[in-house]
């Protein structure tokens, strides 16, 4: 089984910190099973990925975040609690990409990883946010189907067309930064139209007289 080049290892660790932002089980889960079933080889910094009570664990959190995430309201409050998790996981991915070759690649990796992971889970978690505005529970339910399979496609193209992956890489995070962006300021005006005293006029601008 031929090792990974430099890069497949760059795509990897790119598609492993944004496939972080969005479901982190699931990119433990296939990472692990695709290294231990030998499917691809695995860099030595995520071999540990392999291990059968890591997969087991990683399966079971999988299964817990695949029915969490689509319950409105609680897949915001698993994203929320999951900012402090998914964000660090992301880096530690990335690195381990080339943990075991390189401080200083491992390093870019982890900043990387990181920052992919936090564009990621921003744009999850806001776009999560505002579907929850709406009474039906049907678009939180496509939406995540949406995310169950876009990891696993990511994570297969940078193993088998890394080129790819940087397009695709590319294409999410402009979709990603611009929809975070018009979501948060739907979520801001609605939050103050909500939190607005009922009855009251929004006070009209004052000229100045000279």
């Amino acid at each position: 089984m031929p090792e990974l080049d430099t890069t497949h290892l760059i795509a990897l660790a790119a598609a492993l910190g944004w496939a972080s932002g969005m479901r982190l089980y699931a990119v433990i889960l296939i990472t692990g099973l695709a290294g231990y079933a030998g499917w691809v080889p695995l860099p030595e910094g995520l071999k540990i990925l392999q291990n059968p009570i890591v997969l087991g664990v990683a399966g079971l959190m999988f299964l817990a975040e695949f029915f969490a995430d689509k319950i409105p309201a609680l897949d915001s409050v698993w994203d929320l609690v999951h900012t402090f998790i998914r964000i660090p996981a992301g880096a530690a991915l990335a690195a381990g990409v080339f943990g075991g070759d390189s401080a200083t690649w491992a390093t870019v990796a982890a900043l990387m990883g990181g920052t992919l992971a936090a564009t990621a889970h921003t744009a999850k978690a806001t776009t999560r946010a505002a579907a929850n505005t709406s009474p039906e529970p049907f678009s939180n339910i496509g939406l995540s189907l949406l995310g169950d399979l876009a990891v696993p496609g990511l994570l297969w193209l940078a193993w088998e067309h890394p080129l790819w992956a940087f397009a695709a890489l590319a294409v999410a995070l402009v979709v990603a930064v611009v929809t975070t962006v018009l979501l948060f300021r739907f979520l801001r005006l609605l939050w103050r139209r909500l939190t607005r005293r009922p009855g009251a006029v929004p006070a009209e601008p004052q000229l100045i007289s000279r």
